[in-house]
């Protein structure tokens, strides 16, 4: 039986004595014991005797749980989201990147590509993009931005980032819609070519993780990445 806080297995224990010894008579009654067990819906339960083929609760449920990706425009100082997305040529955005993990194990966030258009349709021309080849902020690339991966994070569940105002060369609408793949891994997993986070440093004319080796961002340069 189903409850709104518990889970409820009922079974009866059945005793039917049988004559000992003596054929004829019996000294002892037959007997039905209701049992009842009550497991909690919003906590763990734990049977030792199963252990390690058991299951743990919170992992399943952590498993169907849906996250929650969001991505805003914040402030220069990123004390909070930024109420205009007006901005001059020459102004940095400062985009903020968030994934609400409810119940899950501890997760790290990435942005695995963005591209920028005209329209809603990321697939529409013409279309620039600001990160790509799994995490790697192809902007920064060039000579005259400074679009980079801030670093250190603050928590392991956001990224923040700065990207230079543009505009696309010989259109005059001043609507761009930016649209980003979002994605996470266990934060106790490394990150690797596939998860990572690279922004170019041009002091050293070299790509560098926001965290891990520098390894996982040489295929920034080369564009083989997973």
């Amino acid at each position: 039986q189903m409850t709104p806080d518990s889970l409820i297995y009922k079974t009866n224990l059945s005793y039917k004595p049988t004559p000992s010894g003596n054929l004829v008579i019996v000294r002892t009654n037959p007997a039905v014991v209701p049992i009842e067990c009550h497991y909690p819906r919003k906590s763990n339960v734990s049977s030792n005797a199963v252990w390690p083929t058991w299951a743990p609760f919170r992992s399943s449920l952590s498993a169907e749980e849906r996250l929650t990706f969001s991505l805003r425009l914040m402030t220069d100082d990123w004390s909070t989201e930024r109420l205009s997305n007006g901005f001059q040529l020459g102004e940095s955005l400062h985009l903020q990147a968030d994934v609400a993990s409810g119940g899950h194990v501890p997760l790290r966030l990435f942005v695995d590509d963005c591209v920028a258009t005209l329209s809603p349709d990321r697939n529409s021309s013409p279309r620039y993009a600001l990160i790509d080849l799994s995490g790697c902020l192809v902007d920064g690339r060039s000579d005259d931005t400074t679009s980079a991966f801030i670093s250190p994070r603050l928590r392991q569940d956001m990224l923040q980032f700065t990207v230079d105002a543009f505009k696309f060369a010989g259109d005059d609408r001043n609507l761009i819609y930016i649209t980003c793949h979002l994605k996470v891994s266990p934060a106790d997993q490394a990150p690797d070519p596939l998860n990572k986070a690279c922004s170019f440093n041009k002091a050293s004319s070299l790509w560098a993780p926001v965290e891990g080796t520098g390894d996982i961002c040489s295929c920034c340069e080369t564009g083989n990445c997973p």
